[in-house]
């Protein structure tokens, strides 16, 4: 039974003194309020509701002790990994580049007053990462004249620069 305190209940301020003034070391520690639950006891009688079966039903693979369901298992149908049939192909070999374009480079040297662009101007500007290789492609129109540093170029992007008496270097 809970009891229920009052302002007055002399034995309310006593514990309430304790609480505020106790200091906390190893031997108080405890878990929040409602942090923790009662684990479910199975198997243990008729009495505790959860007994007979133990919550696994009647018979089957499932009810049975050492049961481990095997992933994409579904029950003696044939998986859907199986079904579908297996499709293309992955080049290992492929090499992953950034794309940028020369709309993006003018833009940039626009910004930030710059006749060299290589890959530390490009980090430094947050359109590539350090990781990056990087490929200069021939999306939109150059003015000024730059010298680009990258590790590859297009043939319209490298027209392009070097129309503008640009230089093109693969890095």
């Amino acid at each position: 039974m809970k009891r229920v305190s009052s302002t007055r209940d002399p034995f309310h301020l006593i514990q309430l003194n304790i609480k505020i003034f106790n200091k906390m070391n190893l031997s108080n520690l405890q878990p929040a309020e409602g942090s923790t639950k009662t684990c479910k006891r199975i198997g243990r009688g008729q009495g505790s509701g959860r007994g007979g079966t133990s919550t696994r039903g009647h018979k089957g693979q499932k009810s049975r002790s050492g049961y481990s369901r095997k992933i994409g298992f579904e029950g003696g149908q044939m998986p859907l990994q199986r079904v579908v049939p297996k499709m293309g192909f992955k080049n290992i070999n492929r090499v992953e580049y950034k794309a940028i374009n020369l709309d993006v480079l003018e833009n940039l040297a626009t910004k930030k007053n710059l006749t060299v662009i290589d890959k530390e101007s490009l980090v430094n500007a947050g359109i590539a990462s350090k990781n990056d290789k990087i490929k200069i492609l021939g999306g939109g129109t150059l003015t000024k004249k730059l010298e680009v540093k990258a590790n590859a170029f297009s043939k319209s992007a490298k027209e392009a620069i070097e129309k503008l008496e640009g230089t093109t270097e693969i890095a």
